[in-house]
Parts: structure tokens; C-alpha cells; sequence
């Protein structure tokens, strides 16, 4: 098996870091830093989108795995002491045993970021938010290429279904199961009185529907693809889409999406 693995830098994530090469070693797994078939995550779930970035031109020949060691680690299936137990379940499915791992794809989101200077794309597991540097926000939010509304407020945030548990959530956005193909679009603090109306609600689009958001006015803007951020000012438009991709998490045992909510929310 090839595996790469990837740690927060604190010292225990740094720990069990060489405990699983050592592990790794003895079993028989090579470390490749190129093309792994295996990528595991050791920290929280920063440490997941930062392993996720970091193989994103390989996504759709990679499965992921998390091990947690912070304070919520939401993309984790296994704590620290489990990782013996990880590494012969790995194992056992590398030489074909009994235990396979279920692969479980997840919906990501796909974005076309048009300015001035030039046109990009991303993908991102989370989210993206587009949020004003300083002040309001005023931007022409469209679905299908039709006009939905004039948006004034913090900024506007479009998660994933696994996302919508993240910054999502803390925005009032429901939390979606990751089989529902689906992206989120959740409003910051808008602006609603007599004068400028919004949704004011969080809206579900499915995967064959897409949403832009122009910039309408000139302002200075700060586009977060997960944990990476970008500063514009020349900003035009940005398409927001499921993306044809998903991302792959092996499961060496059974952890359901309802169960991973209780216990990351409710304990």
C-alpha cells in the first residue's frame, strides 16, 4: 500500500505521525509523497482541508482517512490510542483479508472565479465565503442564470453537504446529509428593512443547478476557499457548482454521518 501522511505539527500529532511510519514500516507500506492511495490525516479537520489541497489533482484516485487529535475533529474517524488498530486494519485490507475498507464519496463544490486580471477555479470540501474588507457587501446573486436578488450585508457563504456542519451551520444553514448532491447558499448578516430585501434564508440547490454571485459595486473583497484566502478587487463574478469530482474517506469501520453529528455537536 502506498500512504502519505500529514500532521498538524503539535507535538503529539507529530508523535504519532512517526509512530504510524514506523507501524507502516513494519507491515510493509511505502510512504509515497507523490501518488498515495492512502492519505492520513492526523489532527483536526484543518489538518484534513490542508491534506485535501494538498492532493488536489489527485483526488479521484486517493481515499483519505482522519485521525483526531484536537478539539473537534469532524473528518475523524479514530483517536490517538487507535492507531495500532487503524494501522492492521489498513493492513488486513492491503493483503486482502477480511476486512476491506467501504470507500464513501462525498459531493465537492466547484468554482469559476472571473475578474478583471483573469479567470481561476477551485474546488473546495468545506466552503467558499465571499465576505467585504471594508464594509458592506453588495453584490446580484442569480440561480440558472435568472436574477434572484440584490444582496447587502457581511458576505454570502456556499458549503458542501459535508461543510454545511462547519461555518455553515453557525450561519443558521441546515446541516445535509453528503449523499444529498447538493450545495448550500447561506446569507452573513444581511440587510433587510423597507428599503433592500434578501431571502434572508439558507437555499438548497441540487447538482444540476448553479448559482453566481457579481460583484456590484467597486470593493475590496476577500474570497475564502476553505482555509485558503484571497484578497480582490477586480472581482466580476464568481460561478458557484457541485463539481463533477468527489472526495473519497476510507471507512475501516462503521461510523454513520448522524452519529459523527452527535457526537462532534452534543458529546
Amino acid at each position: 500500500m502506498r500512504y502519505y501522511v500529514l500532521d498538524r505539527g503539535d507535538q503529539l500529532s507529530v508523535d504519532l505521525s512517526e509512530q504510524f511510519h514506523k507501524m507502516a514500516a513494519k507491515h510493509g507500506f511505502r510512504l509515497d509523497a507523490e501518488s498515495p492511495e492512502i492519505v492520513v490525516s492526523i489532527g483536526g479537520d484543518g489538518t484534513m482541508l490542508h491534506a485535501f489541497h494538498t492532493f488536489i489533482d489527485h483526488i479521484p484516485d486517493i481515499a483519505f482517512v482522519g485521525v483526531h487529535t484536537g478539539h473537534l475533529g469532524f473528518y475523524a474517524d479514530w483517536q490517538a490510542d487507535e492507531l495500532p488498530q487503524l494501522v492492521e486494519l489498513m493492513s488486513s485490507a492491503s493483503n486482502s483479508g477480511s476486512v476491506r475498507p467501504r470507500i464513501v464519496k462525498y459531493p465537492l463544490l466547484e468554482l469559476e472565479i472571473h475578474r478583471k486580471s483573469g479567470n481561476t477555479s477551485y474546488i473546495a470540501l468545506n466552503e467558499f465565503t465571499l465576505k467585504g474588507m471594508d464594509g458592506t457587501v453588495v453584490a446580484q446573486v442569480d440561480i440558472n442564470d435568472q436574477t434572484f436578488e440584490m444582496f447587502r450585508g457581511d458576505g454570502i457563504c456556499i458549503s458542501t453537504p459535508t461543510g454545511s456542519t462547519a461555518y455553515n451551520k453557525s450561519l443558521g444553514g441546515a446541516m445535509v446529509h453528503p449523499t444529498i448532491e447538493a450545495l448550500q447558499i447561506a446569507e452573513i448578516a444581511s440587510i433587510n428593512n423597507r428599503v433592500f430585501r434578501t431571502m434572508g434564508s439558507p437555499l438548497l440547490l441540487p447538482k444540476h443547478h448553479h448559482t453566481d454571485i457579481f460583484s456590484r459595486k467597486e470593493q475590496r473583497l476577500l474570497l475564502t476557499i476553505d482555509h485558503i484566502n484571497i484578497q480582490v478587487d477586480d472581482l466580476i463574478s464568481v460561478r458557484c457548482q457541485v463539481a463533477k469530482e468527489k472526495v473519497s474517506f476510507a471507512r475501516y469501520r462503521p461510523f454513520p454521518f448522524w452519529n459523527r453529528v452527535r457526537e462532534a455537536f452534543l458529546g
